[in-house]
């Protein structure tokens, strides 16, 4: 905590700061002035909670000092310290509320009893302001929330009903129904992503209240989020002849708050709030984003068809499973060309929703259940707001190479997995008369493939490795001297003993037998 001492006998002033007890009741920065002037400056700049003053002295006097702060609705806690046993100087002190008045010279029992008390109201006074002040910040967060979700609702309905007129009237002092409207539209991702570092709630509030602030002036309208629609703020005019102005002000405004150049899609007068919302929802999917205009309006609507890219999917899909990134770019710059004179913000949401879709069906292809991890690019704007088609670009652009990395990771791993299949199948299964064809067959994989990606991660055909495993199972049979040699050729997958002889000679230098004798 803070405390001033004002007086301008320096003595007095070295007096108040000897006999109190300062660090016992929390203050640790104690200022000095020695007239109401000075005060005034300094009581400004740091806002001490405990003022000592003196009544007489030069340029502003005490009485006039506590008149001051009286004015300014100060909460410090001021306690007048004089000389003078005046009806006057008392009189003033307890009109404009000091909280007390001690009389020099001072007694330190007085002083401290005194200091103990305005500390203690203060803290008491601060944790009540404290308490109302978070008290009014929830009401009014859930009255936002309350007129978001009802003029929301306004926007899908073709009607209002005469309840709702009414509350309408009651909140904003307007007949509703006997009023056209007008509304505008702006997305605040930009702003969100760029100057609130992803901070939504903060973004809302504070445009909101940016525009509402100059709504409110003349009662021109209302700003609120569209709670239908992500990142979205509708501004509902109902007074026609200051749209122009306003919107002016609320982009201006919003510009020299964070240096973003907004866009504000206006649409047409309605009589229905559904309407009036509907128009310029046109406007802000269907405006030209290359256009130099930030308030647009439906002069600046691109008549340029949706390139789709469903249209492209077959090409992609082959692209895709190619594995090669330059295959998949270049085929995306031919998509980018199309687009590049239909750039509006439906093109872009729409590019997004098929995208989703077809990245869906390619993962559930590859059996891969989850996409949470993918790339999702969002930033398609300059750091002041304006569109930037080589940033969407560059966007997709990362979004199909992650998608490739995933799948080929995946396809990989599929290969791997089934190659490590087959290996433990002719682990398990070595006695039995085992070709590729039922391999094939079994795993769902051409004998082609089998044999290729088989000899690559093993380093030998199916065939010579099968033929390894039934020898070194021979090996520890024939360890056995009650096994006949024709038995062990049986029990390894070889029904004719002279050829099982014939490929353990080949491949081990010695016959069975000899290889037995060696042991």
């Amino acid at each position: 905590m803070k405390a001033i001492i004002i007086d301008d006998e320096k003595h007095v002033r070295e007096g108040l700061l000897l006999l109190g007890e300062w660090q016992k009741y929390g203050i640790n920065t104690i200022l000095e002035a020695e007239n109401g002037d000075d005060a005034i400056t300094l009581i400004s700049e740091h806002g001490p909670e405990i003022i000592f003053t003196d009544m007489r002295m030069p340029k502003r006097d005490g009485i006039s000092l506590i008149k001051w702060l009286h004015a300014s609705d100060s909460k410090s806690k001021t306690i007048v310290v004089s000389g003078y046993d005046d009806y006057e100087y008392m009189r003033n002190a307890i009109c404009y509320k000091s909280f007390d008045y001690i009389l020099k010279p001072i007694d330190p029992g007085v002083l401290n009893k005194t200091l103990e008390r305005a500390v203690k109201e203060w803290k008491e006074q601060a944790l009540s302001r404290n308490s109302q002040k978070e008290g009014d910040l929830v009401i009014n967060e859930v009255k936002s929330l309350y007129w978001d979700r009802l003029f929301s609702l306004f926007l899908t309905k073709s009607q209002i009903s005469k309840e709702e007129e009414k509350k309408i009237e009651k909140e904003y002092s307007i007949k509703i129904s006997k009023e056209s409207c007008t509304m505008a539209v702006i997305s605040l991702k930009p702003l969100i992503l760029k100057q609130f570092q992803g901070d939504t709630e903060l973004a809302f509030s504070t445009i909101t209240n940016i525009c509402n602030e100059l709504l409110r002036k003349q009662n021109d309208g209302v700003s609120f989020r569209n709670i239908n629609q992500e990142n979205e703020l509708v501004i509902l005019f109902w007074r026609e002849k200051n749209i122009a102005y306003l919107i002016d002000q609320i982009y201006l405004q919003i510009y020299q708050y964070n240096g973003m150049r907004s866009i504000i899609a206006l649409g047409h007068e309605a009589n229905q709030f559904k309407s009036a919302y509907e128009s310029a929802k046109e406007v802000f999917l269907k405006h030209d984003l290359t256009s130099k205009n930030r308030i647009v309006t439906s002069k600046e609507i691109n008549s340029r068809q949706i390139i789709h890219l469903l249209d492209f999917s077959q090409d992609l899909k082959w692209a895709i499973r190619s594995g090669s990134l330059e295959q998949v770019e270049t085929l995306l710059n031919c998509i980018f060309t199309k687009i590049e004179n239909s750039l509006f913000l439906e093109q872009l949401e729409d590019w997004d929703m098929q995208f989703e879709l077809l990245q869906k069906n390619w993962l559930n292809e590859y059996e891969i259940h989850s996409s949470n991890v993918l790339y999702r690019g969002s930033d398609y704007w300059k750091d002041d707001g304006t569109f930037s088609f080589q940033k969407f670009k560059d966007e997709k652009k990362k979004e199909f190479l992650d998608l490739i990395k995933t799948l080929t990771d995946a396809k990989y791993q599929k290969e791997k997995n089934s190659m490590q299949k087959i290996e433990e199948y002719l682990q398990q299964n070595y006695q039995q008369d085992i070709n590729l064809k039922e391999i094939a067959d079994r795993f769902y994989l051409s004998r082609e493939y089998i044999s290729r990606k088989f000899k690559q991660d093993f380093n030998e055909t199916i065939t010579d490795y099968l033929t390894k495993i039934r020898l070194e199972k021979a090996k520890e049979l024939l360890e056995n001297p009650y096994l006949k040699i024709y038995e062990i050729a049986y029990s390894v997958g070889y029904q004719n003993e002279k050829y099982f002889s014939k490929v353990f000679k080949k491949l081990i230098g010695l016959t069975p037998n000899e290889y037995r004798g060696s042991k």
